[in-house]
């Protein structure tokens, strides 16, 4: 399920969205995802002109906001949450290719269909952008146009690393590499953490690192076991020897 906004919310204290008051500055200026994201290309006395373009949304866990050859007629940026992006096989086999959450730009297709489908982890929060209304304000501002080519560069440096990911490493290497980049998602300056939540299941992790459930969590045990990592909660990790990990996920070990 999809839910629209006319207008974008800020992050309460708590996490949740608050309706900003009638006398508050633009609520834009105020998002919580902006220094993660493109927004932060727009200086702060035009922030006003960009929601006027953005439609704010939020999908339910479960529900899918992007749909593998749709038109692509949107952007979406993602303010909060997490969601996994995948591709399906005519027999219904999925491959997920990412998980992105705050601050994460989508939709930068070369075609006119969208090349994946993007499904909510948990609710998700973004501001959609229609292509031409965007267009329009990147003639304005080439700073973000800019900050767009970045983006669209590191999808591809993504791509190159799952194919590597994929075709190269084994299911130890490939978890502890999945480990790492877990670790920067979220973090400032892209600084690793040593404790981190993981939103997805562990059918989700196999299905991104073409492994089987059995494998993805028999592997988490050993790592476990080697001491590399520990296992608080089905949904948590904490990494315990962050340079052995790095090193496992680099094929050094």
């Amino acid at each position: 399920m999809i839910v629209q906004q006319s207008r974008p919310f800020v992050l309460g204290s708590q996490g949740g969205p608050q309706r900003p008051s009638l006398n508050a500055p633009d609520p834009c200026a105020h998002c919580s995802a902006r220094q993660f994201s493109v927004c932060n290309a727009i200086p702060d006395a035009d922030m006003a002109r960009l929601a006027k373009v953005a439609t704010v949304a939020t999908a339910h866990a479960g529900s899918c906001f992007i749909e593998e050859g749709e038109p692509a007629t949107a952007f979406f940026n993602i303010t909060g949450g997490t969601a996994k992006l995948f591709k399906l096989l005519p027999d219904g086999r999925r491959q997920i290719t990412g998980f992105v959450g705050v601050g994460h730009f989508l939709g930068l297709a070369v075609s006119d269909t969208y090349a994946f489908s993007a499904e909510a982890i948990d609710e998700v929060r973004y501001c959609r952008f229609s292509r031409p209304r965007l267009r329009t304000l990147l003639d304005d501002f080439p700073l973000m146009e800019k900050r767009l080519l970045e983006v669209a560069s590191n999808e591809l440096v993504a791509a190159q690393e799952q194919m590597l990911l994929l075709g190269r490493k084994t299911a130890r290497e490939r978890l502890a590499s999945f480990l790492v980049m877990q670790s920067r998602q979220g973090a400032a300056c892209q600084a690793p953490r040593q404790r981190f939540a993981l939103r997805m299941t562990r059918s989700d992790i196999a299905d991104y690192l073409g492994l089987t459930i059995e494998t993805v969590s028999r592997t988490l045990t050993r790592l476990r076991t080697e001491g590399l990592i520990e296992i608080p909660s089905v949904a948590e990790i904490a990494i315990t020897r962050p340079d052995a990990l790095r090193q496992l996920a680099g094929g050094l070990t």
